[in-house]
């Protein structure tokens, strides 16, 4: 099931930004039994994401109302919504109108082996680098062009996903993921101020390690950080706080704060069951 602009179709018009440019924004949301889960924190996001490309307000109201529409029967799923600047503009110059198009979309959840909860994943670095630009660094735009290069750099099951540095060697995220490690029990995780996506499970995690007492630290780290430390585990809102079993040849077996914290988005989510 689609929506464009709160009708249902499958079609929008080929002059919009968002298909010329990447002129937008998009969030991809878990739904569990009818519920969209950290609902107002996505769209906070793209709240957020609105005002630093200059859409116009996010009307919050009718894209509640829409969003929760096509979940209302819905056990297990996503629901990814799009906001573009519309169309009209000649070149990169915006429209002194803007009508922004909104489009939400409903997909069937992501098959995940349970082992990667339990067990971990394998991962490895990418050579595609991420760009500096503090403008854009945490929202969720709709270029992406830096992930889709690095998440082609393998097409088997070896590896589930690629840790992404930037241009000075700094470790920033995940192609699809935000990235935690672990060392002397002590929780760190990189600063996302100039690159990467400020995930919403990440903005949890971080508010749970400080719940039961876990001490955290927002900085910048090498490749080196990560092979170092006692364990290490992705992010998103999909997958939730999974385990990384191996980044490269190194093995990480230990899930000291990776366990309670998974416990903590356990327990969060027992509300919508």
């Amino acid at each position: 099931m689609i929506l464009v602009n709160g009708k249902p179709q499958t079609q929008i018009d080929i002059s919009d930004r968002g298909l010329q440019y990447g002129d937008g924004l998009f969030e991809t949301i878990e739904v569990l039994n009818g519920h969209l889960v950290f609902l107002e924190q996505h769209l906070q996001r793209l709240a957020l994401g609105c005002q630093r490309l200059l859409f116009p307000s996010l009307a919050i109201k009718i894209l509640k109302k829409e969003a929760l529409s096509l979940v209302k029967n819905v056990s297990r799923g996503v629901l990814k919504i799009i906001i573009t600047r519309g169309s009209g503009g000649r070149g990169y110059r915006q429209p002194q109108a803007i009508n922004a198009t909104r489009i939400i979309s409903l997909h069937p959840y992501p098959d995940y082996p349970d082992c990667f909860q339990k067990k971990g994943i394998k991962t490895r670095f990418c050579q595609q680098r991420l760009s500096h630009n503090p403008m854009l660094a945490g929202i969720k735009h709709l270029n992406r062009l830096e992930q889709v290069l690095a998440r082609a750099e393998w097409e088997d099951d070896a590896f589930q996903e690629g840790i992404m540095l930037d241009y000075d060697d700094h470790v920033i995220e995940g192609t699809m993921s935000n990235i935690f490690f672990v060392r002397n029990h002590k929780l760190y995780t990189p600063s996302l101020t100039q690159a990467g996506i400020a995930g919403i499970m990440r903005d949890f995690i971080l508010k749970a390690a400080q719940k039961i007492g876990i001490t955290t630290e927002i900085g910048i780290f090498n490749p080196e950080d990560l092979l170092k430390a006692d364990e290490l585990f992705i992010s998103n809102s999909m997958i939730g706080i999974c385990p990384i079993k191996t980044l490269e040849k190194h093995l990480f077996n230990q899930n000291t704060l990776t366990h309670p914290l998974q416990q903590q988005l356990k327990q969060y989510k027992l509300q919508f069951l």
